[in-house]
């Protein structure tokens, strides 16, 4: 039996199987971020024996915990390289923490990765190799697995589709993909947009009087020019992060997940495959799907633990 927990700026998920895609027990709680990676712990440590007890294993059948973390790692030391989302974790060593803790190996790796095998063992990419996956939520993210492992590139991460600089929709590169297309980002821009005079009253609407990337999503729904065309915007950064992906990676499939990716098939799915077709290279033209992500919250967890059992043995 193995550990997988999800280390997110937002979220805290802890679960418990065996690593045949099936959870038996799991914990979720939010993340404080102003209590910094101390709290996180103290979180971690408080959570487990409460798991523990509600599954009926007892920490003698734990064979080894997986993290899949927020944020790059270092294989080789098995420690936290940085966080952009919480203060405290910068250079963490933070398998050698969770195996004292728990008293049992453990291994740590970026959390997009990790998603991406789940999704190859368990999800939309079982039975394709190579694939790519992607993650569009706060941050983007993004995991090569080649067939069932995850390519790390020399040891500290690969695949920061996150982090290209799309040319659209200026002609000079800008900011990075995130900026265009992840939740956060969306929802920036929607603010810039109030704040040179468009209107976005169907957005604060649907937002309860907050902008965030879910209101602008809502109201592109309900057809508010102003959240189409951010939207729009936003997809077409991503389709180009996509069309970079492909002419390096011909993936036989990209998956998508993340809050993002619940936008749905007709705002979402539909309009990134076409600008992608209507971009791509050609002589990859049809090579690679492009779907949603199968395992929704827990991807990360299922990850982690399968993970664990390929590096910790099954």
């Amino acid at each position: 039996m193995f550990l997988g927990i999800e280390i997110g700026g937002t979220k805290l998920q802890i679960g418990l199987g065996s690593g045949d895609g099936a959870l038996v027990a799991r914990w979720r709680g939010m993340v404080n971020p102003a209590a910094g990676s101390a709290g996180i712990q103290e979180q971690i440590a408080q959570a487990l024996p409460e798991l523990l007890a509600r599954s009926g294993i007892a920490r003698g059948q734990l064979r080894g915990v997986g993290v899949g973390f927020g944020g790059p790692t270092d294989d080789a030391t098995q420690s936290v390289i940085k966080s952009h989302h919480i203060a405290g974790w910068d250079g963490f060593p933070l398998a050698r923490w969770m195996s004292q803790l728990v008293g049992v190996p453990a291994v740590i790796c970026n959390d997009a990765d990790v998603a991406g095998l789940a999704e190859a063992c368990y999800g939309a990419g079982r039975g394709f190799s190579p694939l790519f996956y992607i993650t569009v939520g706060s941050g983007i993210g993004g995991g090569l697995i080649i067939d069932g492992q995850i390519y790390r590139g020399v040891g500290r991460g690969a695949g920061e589709v996150g982090h290209l600089r799309p040319v659209y929709p200026s002609q000079a590169p800008g900011p990075i993909l995130e900026f265009w297309a992840s939740g956060w980002g969306i929802a920036q821009r929607a603010q810039a947009a109030e704040h040179h005079g468009a209107d976005v009253t169907a957005i604060r609407t649907a937002g309860s009087g907050a902008i965030t990337g879910k209101a602008v999503a809502d109201a592109a729904s309900h057809g508010d020019p102003t959240a189409r065309q951010i939207l729009d915007e936003a997809i077409q950064a991503l389709a180009e992060g996509i069309c970079s992906v492909i002419k390096l990676l011909c993936p036989r499939r990209v998956i998508i997940g993340g809050g993002v990716s619940l936008i749905g098939e007709e705002l979402f799915f539909a309009p990134l495959r076409r600008y992608v077709e209507e971009r791509g290279f050609a002589a990859f033209a049809g090579l690679t799907e492009i779907v949603p992500a199968a395992l929704g919250e827990d991807v990360v967890v299922h990850g982690a633990i399968a993970y664990a059992r390929q590096k910790l043995g099954g």
